[in-house]
């Protein structure tokens, strides 16, 4: 089983960055395709975009495209999500999960870490 500890969140204004990170332990991260999901208030949580294990290759939803970027470390078993020219419209809790496609692989879900773009 794999727990996941997401962190980098705050309030940041539109137009700014942030840097989310998420942890990974106890079972072998570097052999799961990792994904990015929010859950924004009063919304079902969502897709955002995920890593392959096998080649590094990346895909996103629409939304984020050319504004965020995914990527790994396995040496550090930990996942990133860099986001530039955030918008109010990305306010929402970010989660990290092993991927199956564009799904989430488990269940389970860390605490998640809180994104807020105010205009």
């Amino acid at each position: 089983q794999v727990q996941l500890v997401e962190s980098g969140g705050g309030l940041v204004q539109a137009g700014g960055s942030l840097r989310l990170s998420c942890a990974a332990s106890g079972d072998t991260f570097s052999r799961y395709n990792m994904g990015w999901f929010r859950q924004a208030p009063g919304k079902e949580r969502e897709f955002v975009a995920a890593i392959r294990w096998s080649d590094g290759s990346t895909y996103y939803t629409t939304s984020v495209k050319g504004r965020f970027t995914i990527s790994r470390d396995n040496a550090k078993n930990t996942v990133y999500l860099q986001m530039n020219s955030l918008k109010p419209e990305d306010t929402a809790v970010y989660y990290c999960n092993p991927a199956d496609g564009a799904k989430p692989l488990l269940t389970s879900w860390g605490q998640g870490t809180q994104v807020t773009v105010s205009s």
